[in-house]
C-alpha cells in the first residue's frame, strides 16, 4: 500500500522543526482520541498492524491536511465501521442507535497504565535460520502491494548493508489483513542516503527496520 505517509525524499513539505517543550497534547479532545484507540484496541477486534494500515490508507489529501490526532481518529472511525460497532451515523451523532455488539474484552480502569506502557510483544520464535547477518549486502525487492507493508516505498529495490539482526517479530504484512502472526527475522538495514534519493541530498545515511521477505542478496 502506497500511502501518503512514505514522505521520504518528497520535495516541498519543508524541514521538520521540533516544537520546543511540546506538551504530550494540544488540547482536550486528542486526549480522548487516545483514551478511545486504547480501549478499542484492547477488545481484540482488530490488532496493531490492522490499526496502522486503517491510519495510512486514508485518502491522501486527508492525510496531508489532518494532525496527529485527527489520523488516529479518522483510522478508529475506519476501524469501528468496518467491524460493525458502530456505523457511521452513530459516530457523526455520537449517539448509539442499535444495541452495541459485544466484545471480547472490556479494558478496565485499573489495566490503563499496563496497556499503554507495556503493549503486546511482537517478538516469535524464528520459523528458520536467519538468512542475513550483520555486514551482508542486501538490495530491497521493488514492492507495490495493495494491501499494507513496512518497507517505506522510497527504500524499494535500494542496496543496502545489514547493521542489526533482531531476531524474529510478527510480520505486517500479514497480520494486517487477517493471515496471522507469520513471523520473520527482522533486520535494521543502513542505506547511503545517494542511494536513496540520488546525488543531490544533504543527508549521509538512512536505517530502515525491514523484515526478510522484503530483502534479497546482492
Amino acid at each position: 500500500m502506497n500511502g501518503a505517509q512514505d514522505l521520504g525524499g518528497m520535495q516541498s513539505f519543508g524541514p521538520v522543526v521540533p516544537e520546543a517543550d511540546e506538551p504530550y497534547f494540544h488540547a482536550d479532545w486528542e486526549r480522548h482520541v487516545l483514551a478511545l484507540t486504547i480501549a478499542m484496541g484492547a477488545t481484540g477486534t482488530w490488532n496493531l498492524d490492522m490499526s496502522r494500515a486503517a491510519r495510512e490508507s486514508l485518502p491522501p489529501a486527508q492525510y496531508l491536511s489532518s494532525s496527529y490526532y485527527e489520523i488516529w481518529f479518522a483510522g478508529l472511525c475506519k476501524l469501528l465501521i468496518n467491524s460493525g460497532l458502530a456505523t457511521p451515523d452513530e459516530i457523526d451523532s455520537g449517539v448509539s442507535q442499535h444495541p452495541a455488539a459485544p466484545v471480547p474484552r472490556v479494558l478496565a480502569h485499573d489495566q490503563v497504565n499496563q496497556a499503554l506502557f507495556s503493549g503486546s510483544p511482537v517478538t516469535r520464535t524464528p520459523p528458520h535460520p536467519a538468512r542475513f547477518a550483520v555486514g551482508d549486502e542486501v538490495r530491497t525487492r521493488l514492492l507495490n502491494p495493495q494491501t499494507h507493508t513496512r518497507l517505506p516505498r522510497y527504500c524499494r529495490g535500494k542496496r543496502g548493508r545489514v547493521v542489526a539482526v533482531h531476531g524474529a517479530h510478527v510480520f505486517p504484512d500479514s497480520n494486517a489483513v487477517g493471515r496471522g502472526d507469520d513471523p520473520q527475522w527482522l533486520y535494521t538495514v543502513r542505506f547511503d542516503a545517494v542511494e536513496l534519493w540520488g546525488r543531490d541530498t544533504t543527508a549521509a545515511s538512512v536505517c530502515a527496520d525491514c523484515w526478510e521477505p522484503y530483502l534479497d542478496r546482492c
